[in-house]
């Protein structure tokens, strides 16, 4: 009997949130903290305000998030080089606790990968780009309400 499709990935959904929030438990940061780290890594540098919108948070709290991860030595502001009057926050580095943490699951995962045939491969990670897309436009949508037409 095959699972319940919707079942089993809110399933995979939870863990991996789950997992992120011990990983960055385990690096003495808050989930937050260890996110905006990830969009950091990913986008490069960006205005608090980008920062804030991308992590749903306001200005407060962003504020001072910026400020612990400054503080721990993981990202620094910046004037931005377009906009002198403006800061950017640029990533320095990560938690060097982040890689130990994350080994034995990425290794698992890794495991897990290496059972699939380079097309199956070739459909996950197209399902995964396409998935974050759709998963992006659909935080876009809840944050700022439909679009006018």
């Amino acid at each position: 009997m095959r699972p319940d499709a919707s079942e089993v990935y809110r399933r995979y959904l939870s863990a991996v949130l789950l997992h992120g929030h011990a990983s960055a438990r385990a690096c003495e940061l808050g989930a937050t903290d260890l996110y905006a780290l990830n969009i950091l890594q990913l986008s490069g540098a960006m205005t608090p305000g980008e920062l804030a919108t991308r992590t749903g948070l306001t200005t407060g709290p962003t504020t001072r998030l910026v400020d612990r991860l400054e503080q721990a030595g993981y990202v620094r502001r910046a004037a931005d080089p377009g906009d002198r009057r403006k800061v950017i926050v640029e990533p320095v580095g990560g938690p060097a606790d982040l890689d130990r943490v994350m080994a034995p699951a990425r290794e698992r995962v890794g495991e897990i990968l290496a059972g699939y045939a380079p097309e199956q491969l070739d459909v996950l990670f197209d399902y995964f780009a396409r998935a974050a897309d759709a998963y992006q436009e659909a935080a876009d949508h809840l944050r700022t309400g439909p679009a006018d037409v």
